[in-house]
């Protein structure tokens, strides 16, 4: 039986209705695809720190989680990740990359224009109706 792995994922929307999408490293897990930053949510916390947790880690940067877009299971073949995406906004920093490799503001209309990671694409078509 697969590891089941709960992840958060933050949709930050800039200004200008853009929005953020990470490119991972390769080497890593998901090598290359792009992504809305996040990670997993640790025992003991809930949705909301965790999310803010890793993007401080991640970018260097405080955000503003706000309304629930959608949660997802997607099963890889490293487990079965059940990913809840955010609306967030920036509160503090400059969106530093930690862990990823580029960064890229997108219109919702562009974001098929990207290789995402499986687990983000049902939240894209939300987010595109939005």
């Amino acid at each position: 039986m697969k590891k089941e792995i709960n992840v958060v994922a933050a949709v930050i929307v800039d200004d200008l209705d853009r929005i953020l999408v990470a490119k991972r490293p390769p080497g890593k897990t998901l090598a290359n695809l792009w992504e809305f930053p996040g990670g997993k949510v640790e025992a003991g916390e809930d949705e909301i720190e965790a999310l803010k947790r890793e993007l401080l880690e991640e970018m260097d940067t405080e955000i503003e989680v706000l309304d629930k877009i959608t949660t997802t299971r997607y099963e890889y073949d490293f487990g079965i990740v059940n990913l809840t995406t955010y609306y967030s906004k920036v509160v503090r920093g400059n969106l530093t990359l930690n862990e990823h490799i580029e960064k890229r503001w997108l219109k919702r209309s562009e974001l098929g224009n990207i290789e995402l990671a499986p687990a983000d694409l049902p939240a894209i078509r939300i987010i595109q109706e939005g």
